[in-house]
């Protein structure tokens, strides 16, 4: 079944794209709360899965906290940064021949992935110094 375009969805899909950012729900809502004060968190929260689940967006789920939404649909490694929490993308190529080793040693038919590394970001590595 296909949805409806509604004025509050392309907002928000506007919004996740031009932050250009890895970002979650409270951030996407307080982005546009400043500029349409109407609009309720649970319509961001509503929309942002309506926008997965149509794969104009991607849901990146960690172990802890928040799950973020990323404008970038391929698959792709992250990184996060353990003190402040930010994620970025990581730009290399494909661990080689990983897919296939998890399929033939669990029987798993793999649809998609995420891997995380952890570190430290620039902006705190300075901080520490």
């Amino acid at each position: 079944m296909e949805r409806r375009s509604t004025i509050q969805k392309e907002l928000i899909l506007n919004t996740v794209r031009g932050l250009k950012t890895h970002v979650t729900a409270d951030y996407v809502y307080e982005n546009l709360a400043n500029k349409y004060p109407s609009i309720s968190r649970g319509t961001v929260y509503r929309n942002l899965n309506i926008l997965c689940e149509e794969g104009l967006i991607k849901k990146v789920k960690t172990l802890y906290g928040a799950d973020y939404f990323d404008f970038s649909l391929h698959d792709h490694y992250h990184v996060k940064c353990v003190s402040c929490g930010k994620i970025s993308d990581v730009d290399m190529e494909d661990l080689p021949d990983i897919l296939p080793k998890i399929t033939d040693k669990h029987g798993y038919d793999i649809c998609s992935y995420n891997l995380f590394f952890e570190g430290y970001c620039p902006n705190c590595r300075k901080e520490q110094k």
